[in-house]
Order: C-alpha cells, then structure tokens, then sequence
C-alpha cells in the first residue's frame, strides 16, 4: 500500500507545530493529538476498505501471436467487495512484448465485472509468457492506494506475422492483390492438364490449335491447358549472423520468415508441395514437404521458435542435406542477406557446382543502409571515403549478380520491405512460364 497525496499533505501540516515546541508548547501537544488521531483515521481506512484478494483478473489472450503486428487482448476484473472501486491497471508482457493502450482506469460497481481492451505487440519469434497484472486502487477515505503485482500467467507462442496470409485470402476474394504489390494473372500454362477450348489469339503455338473443334466452328479454336500442380518447392532460409540485421525494427530472419510462410500459403493454394529447411553453420530445422492449404499450420509449428545464429551460414552443407531429403525436381528458393561480392562467390560456387534436379531462385536481401550511404552526397573528406566504400561493395556485388545470371540461377534483389510481393510474383512467373 502507498500512502495517497492527501494523506502526505495532511501530516506534513499536523508536523510543522512540533517544530515550535520550545515556543509554544500547548500548540505542539494540540499537534501530536490531531497526528495520532490522523494515525488512527488512516488505520481505521484501511479496515473499512477492499482489500486486493478481493478483486479477481483473467487475462484473455490468443495463444498464438503474431510478431511485428498488434494481437487483441483483454483484461477481466471482478469486483468481489461490497464498494465501487476505481482501478488502475497494467500488463506486464514479459522482455519479448510490449503492450499499447496501458495502463486505464476502470470504475467497477459491487459485484460487478468489467473488461478493459488492449493490444500486445510481440518484438521476437519464440515461447513467452505474459506473466502478471499490476493495479492498484484508492481506499474509501482516500488516504491510501493499495498497490499489487498479481501473477497472471499466459503462455503463448509468438509466430511470423500470420495473419498476413489471412489479408491475402481476404484481399484474394475481394480482387484487390494489387494494392499489396502482387500481380494478379490467369495462369493458363504449358502443363498437361486440359482446361478448355477458346477462340486462337495471335501468338498461340500451331500445336496448340484443336484442328477438329476448328473443322466444326468453321473458327480456329486453341486449347488451353492448366499450370502443372503437384510440383515441388523448396525454400532455404539463411538463418546465420548477417540475417540479425534489422530494417525498421524487424530482423532479416523475421521478414524471410514471413515471406516465406506467405510463399507457402499460395503455393499451396496452388497445389503444390512445398517444405522448407533453415540453416546456419548447422541445419536449424527441415519441415518435411506439405500439401494443401492447412499444411501452412505444419510450417509455422514448426518454424516460429527458429532465431538468428551467432555463426556464419553455410550454404554447403545445406544443399548437402538438402541433397539426402529432396531428391526429386524442386524450385528451390534460397532467401539470404549478402554483405560483400566473396559471399555472393560462394554461393554462386555451391549452385553452379552440383548437377541437381533443381531450379535454383536466390533471393538477395538488399542492405537499405549501404545503398543510402553510397547515394549520399558527401559533405567532409571522410564522408566521400564511406561513400566511396560502400560503392565500391554495391559494384563488387553486381558483378558478381551478373555472373550468377550468366550460369543460368535465378536472382532477386529486393529491400527487405518489399521481400514478399517480390517472392510472390516471381513464383507466378515461374509457375506461368512452365520452368519448373
């Protein structure tokens, strides 16, 4: 319990006489009364008021969040006491979240419930709990404010932003991809499986053209054919040293997660079976091949307590493993953040070397504060030597980009920001083209 304002101010008046005690004595006795009788008023307010035990709190929370945006919560107060109480109260999220719209006052009639609304935003992928509620209340005379940590424990586990993949079937329905930068495209494809008869369009293979339907509609009729399903996808995450770096907050590991998990909602959406291996100087985890729609729960089980490593990813020894687990024809995506043209090297020795059965696509994670400080104009002798510098590395970079293209791998260079809508169209392409 904390002693109230009032309270304060009211000795620290009933004091002052007893400092003149030596002048005028009958004064500080009146004074020593009217404190002991101040004593017992503010004992007298603690009996007559609510205590703690008598206010009851639940925390209700999904348990499973989603990283970098803001979850729903709420908190449950009942008041057990036969007095209204006017509650102050706080959440203690734990070092892994932190809340908004805290603390709030709430006025809880007798034996009344109400609920006060807030928001939790995780700061990191991983298992925490929201561990207790903090309130505190003033006393009916007003003297005191009773103070307490109650522990009020939730579990939960923190994901990549899932509820990303729920705006996309949202905005998929509505027709609206395009505000989100993806492109939105038949796909009509070179596959084997039949989808109908249309009118022959200017481009269309010679081969395509349905020579009887054309006889009976004295018309020139083309088959069209469906994207071939069934197909197999492989995404790489780099979860190494260089992906701790942060843009606006959020890891680089964190933003390939999400793109990832985006990437594998809509290629299973399209069929296809998709599994993902994330690495660093060791394999940190493999979700072995899914399909269908629900198969997404399977990858954010399995892939949300996944965190940067200390060490320096090793790119061989990842298509090593991958070698042992996908041995059949498979898009393989790898997402990594480069930091100089040796590491772009070696991953372009460890695609080019190996005859695999696979369709390699590197997604290059570009560094937003090297591009900046090479396009800054530089004011002093040293501002020009960084600038300089970091040219330098962005030219190394490209040439190497250059050659990866010329051995036949396919590349993305993108700013973290706009990792997924880049991911999501270049697998349409790929998937429209019939590369795979």
């Amino acid at each position: 319990m904390i002693p109230s304002r009032r309270l304060i101010l009211a000795a620290a008046l009933l004091t002052m006489p007893l400092f003149a005690a030596g002048i005028f004595r009958p004064a500080a006795d009146l004074a020593l009364v009217l404190n002991l009788l101040l004593l017992l008023l503010a004992l007298l307010d603690l009996l007559i008021s609510p205590g703690p035990d008598e206010i009851e709190i639940e925390r209700e929370i999904s348990d499973v969040l989603s990283v970098g945006v803001s979850n729903p919560a709420q908190l449950v107060v009942r008041n057990r006491s036969r007095f209204p109480l006017t509650l102050s109260l706080h959440d203690d999220p734990g070092p892994m979240c932190r809340t908004e719209r805290l603390p709030q006052t709430l006025h809880l009639p007798p034996w009344k419930q109400e609920s006060v609304h807030y928001v939790v935003l995780p700061l990191k992928r991983g298992a925490a709990e929201l561990r207790a509620v903090h309130f505190r209340f003033p006393t009916r005379l007003q003297l005191w404010r009773r103070h307490q940590v109650r522990s009020v424990v939730s579990p939960v586990r923190i994901y990549p932003d899932i509820r990303a993949v729920y705006r996309f079937e949202l905005m998929a329905r509505r027709n609206r991809l395009a505000e989100i930068g993806v492109r939105t495209v038949r796909m009509p494809g070179q596959g084997r499986e039949f989808e109908r008869l249309r009118e022959y369009r200017y481009g269309d293979e010679i081969r395509r053209i349905d020579w009887k339907a054309t006889a009976r509609q004295q018309a020139i009729i083309s088959r069209e054919y469906n994207v071939e399903r069934n197909q197999n996808i492989v995404v790489m995450v780099d979860a190494g040293r260089f992906m701790r770096s942060e843009t606006d907050g959020i890891s680089s590991l964190d933003r390939a997660l999400n793109s990832a998990i985006m990437l594998s909602y809509i290629a299973l959406g399209q069929g296809d079976n998709v599994s993902l291996l994330a690495f660093s100087n060791r394999i940190e985890r493999f979700v072995r091949p899914v399909r269908g729609k629900p198969g997404i729960q399977t990858i954010l089980r399995s892939t949300y307590d996944i965190q940067a490593s200390e060490h320096t990813a090793d790119y061989s020894l990842a298509l090593e493993y991958l070698t042992t687990v996908q041995r059949k024809r498979a898009l393989v995506i790898l997402i990594t953040s480069v930091t100089d043209e040796l590491q772009l090297r070696v991953i372009g020795e460890n695609l080019r070397l190996r005859s695999l059965p696979y369709l390699p696509l590197c997604v290059l994670l570009q560094d937003v504060g090297l591009r900046s400080l090479a396009d800054r104009i530089p004011e002093t002798d040293l501002d020009a030597y960084h600038s300089a510098a970091a040219a330098q590395i962005l030219t190394g970079q490209s040439h190497e980009v250059a050659a990866l293209r010329e051995a036949g791998v396919m590349i993305i260079e993108t700013p973290p920001d706009q990792l997924t809508e880049r991911l999501i169209n270049e697998y349409l392409s790929i998937k429209l083209r019939n590369l795979m």
